[in-house]
């Protein structure tokens, strides 16, 4: 794992996180709670959620699909890095995943912000943003899902589970942010698309 963005985002994540863990005071003021964000001012909480998760179980699923598909976005061939170079490969990555986690805060920040009941954590917004990112960039790419060992191309991958989500965020009661990761996961889309829209055209044409 070379030093770059995505290291200091996965360190940092982690140690903030076990601290967390650890402290529930932390855990409570870094919370996404869009009743504080509305009544109370309490804007850093649109950003300081995805430091923290729920367990450790939370918190590793997230980190080891960031790890996979962010280095793939980053560093494989014709990615961000041989794209933009070093500098500015990182920068693009930095801004999808910030900005992505803040995205990922609209919908449920709608739907809630006058629920004082309602609260999120975790970095699945930003993650997802990358995972749609690397989908749209690299198509052919296999992926799976933790624990079941099944390769599906990427270009399949993504429909299928951003309509797994529709169905979850519409059953509701998962005890899961599912509108987060569809937030996330469009602005992974649109991130693309404003900074290569050929990779939008190849993608089409890898399709068809």
């Amino acid at each position: 794992m070379t030093l770059n963005i995505l290291t200091l985002i996965l360190f940092t994540t982690v140690a903030i996180s076990v601290m967390a863990f650890n402290n529930q005071k932390t855990m409570n003021k870094m919370m996404f709670i869009p009743y504080k964000v509305k009544h109370n001012s309490d804007y850093m909480r649109v950003f300081s959620h995805v430091l923290i998760h729920a367990d450790y179980g939370h918190l590793l699923f997230n980190m080891i699909s960031l790890y996979y598909l962010g280095n793939g976005l980053l560093n494989f061939h014709g990615g961000l890095v041989s794209e933009f170079g070093v500098f500015g490969g990182q920068f693009h990555f930095l801004m999808l995943y910030i900005l992505g986690g803040l995205f990922a805060t609209l919908i449920p920040y709608g739907r809630n912000q006058d629920n004082p009941n309602y609260r999120s954590l975790g970095a699945s917004g930003a993650v997802s943003a990358v995972i749609f990112a690397a989908i749209i960039w690299h198509p052919s790419i296999k992926l799976n899902l933790m624990f079941i060992p099944i390769d599906i191309p990427a270009y399949i991958f993504g429909p299928l589970y951003l309509l797994y989500e529709f169905y979850q965020d519409k059953r509701g009661n998962t005890g899961i942010a599912h509108d987060a990761h569809i937030g996330g996961a469009v602005f992974g889309i649109v991130y693309v698309l404003i900074i290569n829209i050929d990779k939008g055209i190849e993608f089409i044409n890898y399709i068809f």
